[in-house]
């Protein structure tokens, strides 16, 4: 804007002692001389001091007609970076100081009345022009911020997305494996350990551990289909190892050696909705999960209860255990944290801890609706 400011109001100015010369030359000469020059440079200051530079510009056109249009062009910038109530006033200081140079020095050819119209009529246009476009400047301006802050939204919406993803199939991978794998370590144990097994013992062992590495498997290759494809999120369908019957989660572990005693009130997961359902089976099979590995050989009770249009309670417990376990240490304590995750995106809470005779609680409250 400076050289393209620059080269009309030099134009304008040689035009103006190009029009004195070629008539008689008189203190128009003189002062379009003496003006002109300084009035051009003012406008390669605009850029940096808009108002001071404009006016001082506007100040030096009254005596110099040479300075006229870069006093023109001084509004012009002032308009374009400056408020809207500035950029009037220094147009308005424009119009009066055309006023006052065509009261000075009449052009002619018209009355005064008409050149004063003429006057008034650009410096409106050439104010407004200046304006329309700096508004038009910072509406761009201000729709490319907006594109860049929706960018930078975008982006950390797709990362919380990709984070809350991989803790997803995170605990998925533990809930699902995690009992299938400690059930394959106690019955490897058993056989470990239990030399005097008979044939059809050792048979039915073998057989249950085949069982199982082959649900582990099924269940492993399910979690995997979803890394592959981020299509179905991967907590939808429902809990693996007999859907969302906890009699059959139990005499899974029943058949692995465990004693555990199911009270469930004639309360069925499948009557309550997919969410609730899941995050309750999964408590259990932790429950489950963690009996084995912390308290083997002790007997495990799983108590549910609720009512409908109240809430859920699930609950597993087990007795104090002093003993050495074998599977103790295989946990990396993912599995609490991946259930207080569970329910409370189901809209509930989990409490577990240390019951006062030395054993442990692992609940669930669970809202069910009506």
């Amino acid at each position: 804007m400076d050289l393209g400011g620059l080269v009309p109001a030099l134009a304008g100015a040689a035009a103006v002692v190009w029009g004195d010369l070629a008539g008689a030359p008189g203190w128009y000469l003189v002062a379009d001389l003496a003006g002109g020059a300084p009035a051009c440079a003012g406008v390669w200051l605009c850029r940096r001091r808009p108002v001071p530079a404009a006016l001082a510009v506007i100040a030096l056109s009254v005596p110099a007609a040479s300075a006229s249009v870069a006093a023109g062009i001084a509004a012009l910038i002032a308009a374009l970076y400056r408020r809207p109530p500035v950029a009037i006033a220094v147009g308005a200081a424009g119009v009066a100081a055309t006023l006052a140079r065509f009261a000075l020095r009449p052009p002619g050819l018209a009355p005064y009345p008409v050149w004063a119209l003429v006057g008034a009529l650009v410096g409106a246009a050439v104010t407004g022009w200046g304006m329309l476009a700096r508004t038009r400047r910072q509406l761009v301006l201000s729709l490319a911020e907006r594109a860049r802050r929706a960018e930078a939204d975008q982006r950390l919406r797709a990362e919380e997305a990709r984070r809350a993803e991989r803790i997803g199939i995170a605990r998925e991978m533990h809930d699902v494996l995690a009992h299938r794998l400690s059930l394959l370590a106690l019955h490897a144990g058993a056989l470990e350990f239990n030399a005097d097994a008979t044939p059809g013992e050792i048979a039915e062992a073998a057989g249950v551990i085949r069982l199982s590495a082959r649900l582990a498997l099924e269940e492993l290759r399910t979690v995997v289909s979803v890394l592959r494809d981020p299509a179905p999120p991967p907590d939808t369908g429902p809990p693996p190892g007999g859907g969302a019957d906890l009699g059959v989660l139990v005499e899974e572990s029943r058949r692995a050696g465990m004693r555990v005693e199911l009270r469930d009130h004639g309360t069925r997961l499948s009557e309550i909705p997919d969410t609730v359902g899941r995050a309750a089976y999964r408590v259990v099979q932790e429950g489950l999960t963690n009996a084995r590995k912390h308290a083997p050989g002790r007997p495990v009770t799983v108590l549910v209860s609720g009512t409908r249009g109240a809430e859920l309670t699930v609950e597993v417990r087990t007795p104090p255990h002093s003993g050495p376990a074998a599977l103790a240490e295989t946990g990396a304590g993912a599995g609490l944290t991946g259930l207080a995750e569970r329910a409370w995106l189901a809209g509930g809470r989990l409490e577990c801890g240390k019951t006062p005779d030395g054993g442990f609680r692992l609940a669930a409250r669970l809202p069910w609706p009506r």
